[in-house]
């Protein structure tokens, strides 16, 4: 399956980092930057009305390049500039052809929170998350057992970053509510077929407390899915492909926005 194949490309790529900057180096970095206490990438989620995290992506493993001419800080700037609570990041090389040098940079440019968005299996990752300027981390409960959920979650915040722990089913929610998960995204995208269909937002919503900042990911593409998404009460939703197959991606937020 295409998960098994990303993480097990990741584990690879984990290694070849620690030996450029070992796991000491890279929790000593982590450690020397203020962890702060305000979490912005919650907070930007947390404000009336639907949120929105767009998404800075140059591939997949669905569609390959979806970006031939990448000016992903341009990309950014406009994101910011047309409003975008926070902006995610692909970082992860192999299957999505990003990069950590996106994230560095864009922490750089503008000051919307950032989400890195990557298969997170190694508490390396958190640590480097927070030295490449994440305010958050993404947590996939498919390839995360329960105990360790819960582990990388305790660590997330101990630096001040939140994560957006995402599911897939029922089972995953309820694995991320007893995790102590703040942010529970329902990603529409089967990760072991790649088949999208937003109804799965719709039909897991119920599962999901009022009390839990409730993310749809994939799979939205107009302003009818931006509807649906509103009726279902979501707290935001996470977009990608759509910008990046469009002229003037910022373009399209503000009409989203405007739905």
């Amino acid at each position: 399956m295409i998960l098994d194949d990303i993480t097990a490309s990741t584990k690879i790529r984990l290694e070849s980092a620690k030996k450029e900057v070992p796991f000491s180096e890279i929790r000593r970095m982590a450690e020397s930057i203020p962890a702060g206490n305000d979490f912005p990438f919650r907070k930007a989620l947390s404000k009336n009305g639907l949120s929105f995290i767009c998404e800075v992506k140059k591939g997949s493993p669905s569609k390959g390049i979806i970006s031939e001419d990448f000016k992903y800080l341009e990309i950014a700037r406009k994101y910011e500039e047309m409003g975008a609570d926070a902006i995610s990041v692909l970082t992860e090389p192999d299957y999505f052809k990003g990069s950590n040098k996106y994230l560095s940079e864009i922490h750089k440019t503008v000051k919307t929170p950032l989400l890195r968005k990557d298969f997170t299996i190694d508490e390396y990752m958190i640590y480097n998350a927070k030295v490449l300027g994440a305010s958050a981390i993404l947590l996939i409960c498919s390839i995360l057992e329960l105990p360790r959920l819960k582990e990388y979650l305790e660590i997330a915040h101990s630096f001040g970053l939140s994560a957006l722990v995402e599911t897939h089913s029922e089972y995953e929610i309820e694995n991320a509510l007893e995790s102590g998960a703040e942010i529970i995204g329902v990603n529409n995208r089967n990760l072991k077929t790649f088949n999208v269909d937003i109804s799965t937002s719709e039909n897991l919503r119920k599962y999901v407390p009022d009390n839990k900042i409730f993310v749809s990911e994939s799979g939205i593409h107009s302003a009818d899915d931006i509807q649906r998404m509103k009726n279902i009460k979501a707290d935001a939703v996470l977009i990608g492909e759509a910008f990046m197959r469009t002229e003037n991606p910022a373009e399209l937020l503000k009409k989203f926005k405007g739905n």
